[in-house]
Order: structure tokens, then C-alpha cells, then sequence
């Protein structure tokens, strides 16, 4: 396995962070309450976190939770890390039922490489596949599978979504876990925290120690979508350690230096109805993609060129995602 990029997909973001994970959500809604989501990733050779550095990154993710619930209530291996980076998209918003007045995500995929604000809203469990090429510093391709579950009203309390990650998918190997909590606070807005790569073997990852992060999204309410009670535009603010500020070792070898910014972002506008287009920053590199909602169904497909810049990695590579969920509660 090729060394990982520095872990949200996110993502995530999550994952980002996720996910990217990432975790997140988006509902889709014909007279069901059915979603759709988005998920994150870990470097080769790199040294163990230091206590203080695991210290810091918990003290970041429960100051996160703590803002939550006071509201109301994917450096890692570098090809793990970029594909983690794609599942971030796949826990995204699932537009949320809109049970006040104002405007919301549309039902399509905003967020490819990192983590957004929105959470699931409801219960379901989703599954999915991403991947790119070539890997960093690499010529081969792979991929990365996930599957998971979310529960919980993010408008009177919050929604939990968690989420596996399969690395190794030929082998069915190299397991990790993204936790994230999202909460609906002021109109139009949202908060996530989220926790990426947990549970990494050190046997089959490389990867340091997990990815915490926090993550603020808005819909803009004065630019209506085709679909009704959405919104047009959308953006997303975070920070996060990890993989948002860790570069990996071939990026240090490169010259490209150790670190990243930590803050990740992006903008997602609706060209069409059913297609987005979304440039991000994940702390690492910009991405630019499109959310795709084939028909009108719950399924999501994100497609797009990352690693735009050469503040890491070697060259542009193409990324896709698909997910789909299953509601199995209403």
C-alpha cells in the first residue's frame, strides 16, 4: 500500500475530517423520507503521534461536541487518505426535512474531498465505493468501500451517523471507523464535529492517530434551487488536525513542506437541476467536481479532478464516488 496522504470524503471529512466522512447528509424527499450521504482518511513511514498531539486533537473534537449539543440539544497512509478524502462526500447532506421556514441543501452531492456542516436526518443506513487515479506519487489506482448507519432529528436535538471504511478492498482489509454529530442551529445553517479513521490497525495502516474536526455550512436563502426548499448555493468552513494539516512523507520529501493550513472549505452552486458543481479546499489541495443525482432517485455520484495546486502531491488525479441509502425509518 502506498503511503497515505496526511488524514477529511473530508470529506467526508470525514470525512471528513471526514469524509467525507466525509459523515453528512442529504434527504431526499417524493412522499418518502429516503438519503443520501458523503464520508473521509492516513501516510506511510510516519512517526507516531505524540501524547500531546492525541491530547490536542481530543480537546479540538470536545470542544466541537460541546458546541453542539449547548446548541440545543480523511497524516496518514497516502492512497488510504485520498480515498478517504472521497468518502467524506459520501456523508453529506440528505436535504433535511424543512420543518421551518427557510431554505436548505438541495438533494446532490456538494462535498467530494472534505466534510461538511450537514449532517443525516432520520434514520437509514447507506453504503458506497470511491476512488481515484493515479495515487499520489504512484501510477496505480484503487479504491476504498464503506457502509454505515445515522439516527436522529439534527433540528430538536442532533443526528449520529457512523460509518466503516474498507481500504484494502480486494482483500476485504484494513478496517477504520468515522463517527460524526450534526446539528441544525440558526436558518439555513449547520454544524458538524466529526472523528475520522478510528480504530486503524497499525498492522495494515500506517496511520498516526484519528482526525477530529469542526465544520460550519450555510444555503444561502436568497438563491432558490429547482428544487423546492432548497437552495442554490451553498458553502462550508472548517478546521480540523490530521489530515487536514499533516502532509505525508513523500510530500516532505518532495519539498512541499510538513504541513498544511488545518482550515478546509468549499463552495457547491446548482448549475442545473439534479447537478452541482463544487470547488473545495481540504487543507491539503484544491478539487473542483460535480454532484450528480442520475434520475430522481436517492443515488449520489460525485466526479472530479483534485490535487489541482502543487501544494502537495505530485500531479492532478480524477476522483469519483457513489453512494446510496436505504431509509428504514420514516
Amino acid at each position: 500500500m502506498t503511503a497515505e496522504r496526511s488524514l477529511m470524503i473530508m470529506v467526508n471529512i470525514p470525512a471528513y475530517l471526514s469524509f467525507q466522512l466525509k459523515l453528512v447528509y442529504k434527504k431526499y424527499l417524493i412522499g418518502n423520507d429516503i438519503f443520501t450521504p458523503e464520508i473521509s482518511q492516513c501516510p506511510n513511514s510516519v512517526k507516531p503521534v505524540s501524547y500531546k498531539a492525541r491530547v490536542r486533537g481530543l480537546i479540538l473534537f470536545a470542544i466541537a461536541m460541546y458546541s453542539i449539543y449547548t446548541g440545543g440539544a480523511f497524516a496518514q497512509n497516502q492512497f488510504e487518505n485520498e480515498l478517504q478524502k472521497k468518502t467524506d462526500s459520501l456523508l453529506a447532506p440528505v436535504k433535511a426535512k424543512d420543518t421551518r421556514d427557510e431554505l436548505l441543501p438541495n438533494d446532490v452531492l456538494q462535498n467530494l474531498i472534505s466534510p461538511s456542516g450537514w449532517g443525516g436526518f432520520g434514520t437509514y443506513i447507506f453504503g458506497g465505493i470511491g476512488g481515484d487515479y493515479p495515487q499520489p506519487y504512484r501510477a496505480r489506482p484503487d479504491l476504498i468501500s464503506f457502509g454505515g448507519f445515522c439516527i436522529g432529528d439534527p433540528q430538536q436535538e442532533v443526528n449520529v451517523a457512523f460509518s466503516i471504511n474498507i481500504t484494502e478492498v480486494s482483500k476485504l482489509s484494513d478496517f477504520s471507523g468515522n463517527l460524526v454529530v450534526s446539528r441544525q442551529i440558526f436558518t439555513g445553517s449547520s454544524i458538524s464535529a466529526g472523528a475520522l479513521q478510528l480504530f486503524a490497525n497499525p498492522n495494515q495502516s500506517d496511520s498516526p492517530g484519528s482526525t477530529f474536526y469542526f465544520a460550519f455550512s450555510h444555503a444561502i436563502q436568497t438563491l432558490p434551487s429547482e428544487t423546492d426548499g432548497s437552495s442554490k448555493l451553498t458553502y462550508t468552513i472548517g478546521i480540523g488536525n490530521g489530515r487536514f494539516y499533516m502532509k505525508s512523507p513523500d510530500d516532505i520529501k518532495a519539498g512541499r513542506g510538513a504541513h498544511g493550513t488545518a482550515i478546509f472549505g468549499g463552495i457547491s452552486y446548482e448549475l442545473i437541476k439534479n447537478v452541482n458543481f463544487n470547488t473545495e479546499w481540504s487543507g491539503m489541495n484544491l478539487g473542483c467536481s460535480l454532484g450528480i443525482k442520475p434520475f430522481e432517485s436517492p443515488l449520489a455520484i460525485g466526479i472530479g479532478v483534485t490535487d489541482i495546486t502543487r501544494y502537495s502531491s505530485d500531479r492532478p488525479n480524477a476522483s469519483f464516488s457513489i453512494s446510496y441509502p436505504l431509509s428504514i425509518k420514516r
